[in-house]
């Protein structure tokens, strides 16, 4: 359907669409959920087993080692089992990982449970936007894509208010709760619950129609599309999708991504893999991951530091409504632009901020007189920046950016290079917020933030409006 105008829109089945995208983020709530839980936890893992500063590194940072892995896995197993199937797989990751990290006796046991729940994560960061992309027009879909990230950020918020209440109720994240257990563990536990609703409403939700011509079964992708966008759409939407495919028609495969005639690695595939690295160089899981630590550290309490991570979700999701509101109307690049700089000046501010940390003779850290408040600010706007450009649409551009050929290997690649930039910004940071400090740690956030914004204006293209099939690489 390559006429996205309005009157293109009155002839698909919105409800049905909404009904599926609606099960399909959910996997964008648990991947907020499983990344966001540890960050009320922290404590608790360090008196459960009695962890160091690289020990509570290792056990905040497990997650990103599954993530990297489910993220390359998923893209590349979608074109296998299709992409309804990965995310059934990463629900019940979910869920045995949530009940095994709650009741972790030691550290690796701990560990190995959260490795679990990353590959569910990167399995969910990748295919559940993708299969957004493709069953939603056009004219909508970046809309629709960017629900993902109002979920993943309602995932996280989720994650802090239960974090806070039950810390709050229990007497503090390491006081006992119920069933004898501390509330940190019941933390992992409550997991459990949405991990279920996911895996039971994705058995009512059809399979990606591009899938099911990809792999030659027409007769059930006419059978979705027409549900889509009635029986005349649906015959010639498998035409184009079938157009748009290799021209030998062989199946979708990791070499693909080398273009033929030159030898070399599609420039698309590189396109991805910045748009990935960056959304994470910029330092966003410090905030995600070490918030409350990290207030904590200049002198905010447990309870006061537990409730900004609540604050600063609730914004998120306001912003995140606000991309939902323009991505299809400014586009997906100037979001981008806006972001990067707003990125920039915030980050920047919040190092100046730190800067002027001063430590008692106790060994209390605490930022002079207003300036407590100017980091909270600063860094509650960079956030809202974040989540306002880079946080959902790298993921918009990431489900509809690449042919339908290599959309499968491009998100594994890029997937994968997103949860390794991830990884490396998480684990490293209690380390650089000992040396060099927090305040040159995030002067480096803010000054990726800025090279961001130049490899935007030189490698990004536009692809508001842009059906799938018209995507080149």
């Amino acid at each position: 359907m390559r006429d996205s105008t309005s009157g293109a829109l009155e002839r698909v089945n919105m409800a049905f669409i909404a009904a599926i995208v609606a099960v399909a983020t959910i996997g964008g709530f648990m991947f907020g959920y499983d990344s966001g839980v540890i960050n009320g936890a922290q404590k608790g893992l360090e008196s459960a087993f009695n962890l160091g500063r690289l020990g509570i590194g290792v056990n905040v940072g497990a997650i990103l080692v599954g993530s990297s892995i489910g993220a390359f896995v998923a893209g590349r197993l979608s074109d296998l089992v299709g992409r309804r199937g990965v995310m059934m797989l990463a629900a019940a990751l979910f869920l045995v990982s949530a009940l095994a990290a709650g009741a972790a006796p030691v550290s690796s046991i701990f560990i190995l449970a959260r490795i679990l729940g990353g590959l569910g994560v990167g399995a969910a960061s990748v295919i559940s936007p993708v299969y957004v992309s493709e069953v939603t027009p056009a004219a909508i879909r970046g809309r629709l894509s960017s629900v993902q990230q109002v979920m993943i950020i309602t995932g996280l918020t989720g994650a802090f208010l239960a974090n806070y209440l039950l810390a709050h109720f229990a007497g503090g994240s390491t006081a006992i709760l119920w069933m004898g257990e501390p509330a940190w563990r019941w933390m992992f536990w409550l997991q459990a619950m949405p991990a279920s609703v996911y895996f039971a409403a994705l058995l009512v939700i059809p399979e990606s129609p591009r899938f099911l011509v990809i792999k030659r079964r027409d007769d059930e992708a006419r059978n979705v599309l027409s549900r889509l966008f009635g029986e005349a759409a649906a015959e010639r939407k498998i035409g184009e999708i079938r157009a748009s495919l290799a021209s030998d028609q062989h199946r979708p495969k990791l070499s693909d991504l080398v273009d033929k005639t030159t030898g070399k690695i599609r420039p698309i595939l590189w396109t991805g893999v910045g748009l990935a690295v960056f959304q994470q160089l910029v330092g966003i899981n410090v905030v995600f991951y070490y918030g409350a630590s990290l207030w904590e550290a200049v002198g905010f309490a447990e309870n006061d530091a537990l409730q900004i991570n609540i604050l600063s979700g609730v914004l998120s999701i306001g912003a995140c409504l606000f991309t939902i509101a323009t991505v299809d109307r400014i586009g997906r690049k100037p979001l981008l632009l806006i972001g990067s700089a707003g990125m920039t000046l915030t980050l920047a501010t919040v190092a100046w901020a730190f800067s002027t940390a001063v430590t008692a003779a106790n060994g209390a850290v605490t930022l002079p007189g207003s300036n407590g408040l100017v980091a909270l600010a600063a860094a509650n706007l960079y956030t809202v920046f974040f989540n306002g450009s880079w946080g959902p649409v790298m993921w918009v551009m990431l489900g509809e950016m690449f042919p339908n050929q290599i959309r499968g290997s491009g998100l594994a690649v890029s997937g994968f290079a997103q949860w390794i930039a991830n990884a490396a910004v998480s684990v490293s940071f209690p380390t650089l917020a000992l040396t060099p400090g927090l305040a040159p740690t995030y002067l480096g956030y803010a000054a990726f933030a800025a090279i961001s914004f130049v490899f935007v204006q030189r490698m990004v293209h536009e692809t508001r409006g842009r059906e799938l099939e018209d995507m080149r690489g």
